[in-house]
């Protein structure tokens, strides 16, 4: 059984790590970038151009990554019962296909327990989208490689 209070915890660590990098990354790059030793001796020269480009995608993605930490701070963990509906917030089993968290962003971050790994989907996703509402004992659809497969719903807590 995994304990939701240490992936909670686990998500929100990762994501402040992630933050602590995209931010280091865009103030380096925002440095460079107004650099007076990267300002264009020509017309073709785009060092400086290029480097401003790179430092707002970064502040961008640290924004984001900002805004998914709050999300995840947010949550306050709690247990789905076997009949209730999967929702923001459940952890989901399917069977031999792995174990799922809706979380309300950060979608594809793989966290690795002691019991095995968890991988966060959105309710954006498709297979977020395929789970959303279900419960224990359905069946979903997905694409694995192309190939179309079925998954029972073996927990939902």
């Amino acid at each position: 059984m995994i304990n939701k209070r240490e992936l909670l915890d686990q998500i929100v660590a990762r994501l402040q790590t992630e933050l602590e990098l995209l931010t280091t990354a865009a103030l380096a790059t925002h440095a460079e970038a107004t650099d007076e030793e990267n300002k264009a001796e020509d017309k073709y020269d785009t060092r400086g151009l290029e480097a401003s480009y790179l430092a707002h995608g970064q502040s961008k993605a640290a924004e984001e990554t900002a805004q998914a930490l709050a999300h995840f701070q947010g949550i306050v963990p709690r247990d789905f019962a076997a009949h209730e509906p999967i929702g923001l917030g459940a952890l989901v089993a399917l069977d031999g296909a792995g174990r799922y968290f809706m979380g309300p962003r950060a979608g594809g971050t793989e966290i690795k327990l002691t019991s095995g790994s968890v991988l966060v989907i959105t309710p954006q996703s498709p297979l977020g989208r395929q789970l959303l509402g279900r419960r224990q004992g359905d069946i979903v659809q997905f694409d694995v490689g192309g190939k179309r497969s079925d998954a029972r719903i073996v927990a939902v807590n």
